[in-house]
């Protein structure tokens, strides 16, 4: 069975935000084109930032897909871990404040950042 892998940005029980793995199945399709299952979206973005771009530490309002079109994003997590994703690469970023609490930037979210000479493009698919 062919399977896709799922790079998952969560928020764990402590509140902090965390990377996983998970594995989709690819069940469907022809053994020259496997498929998944079709997912529900909510529509897409389309964004560009310039070269020296950073976000402040924040959570992500609503579970979305995140594709890197150009350029690359870094993702910064508490405790200093971070990830760098280029084009053609992927994750889903769904590190929600948890329920009932108030943001605090020493505990919750990830940050964003332009990485390298060129400019980012992401393209973001609301889940």
């Amino acid at each position: 069975m062919s399977q896709f892998t799922k790079t998952v940005l969560f928020t764990d029980s402590d509140g902090r935000a965390r990377f996983r793995e998970e594995l989709l199945a690819l069940e469907q399709g022809t053994p020259q084109s496997r498929l998944s299952e079709v997912f529900a979206s909510g529509g897409y973005q389309l964004r560009t930032s310039p070269v020296g771009f950073r976000s402040e530490f924040h959570c992500t309002g609503a579970p979305q897909w995140v594709f890197i079109l150009g350029g690359q994003m870094e993702i910064g997590l508490q405790g200093g871990v971070s990830r760098v994703f280029g084009p053609g690469q992927h994750f889903f970023s769904a590190d929600l404040l948890p329920e009932g609490a108030a943001f605090d930037a020493t505990i919750h979210g990830h940050w964003s950042r332009q990485v390298g000479p060129d400019p980012l493009v992401t393209l973001f698919v609301k889940a």
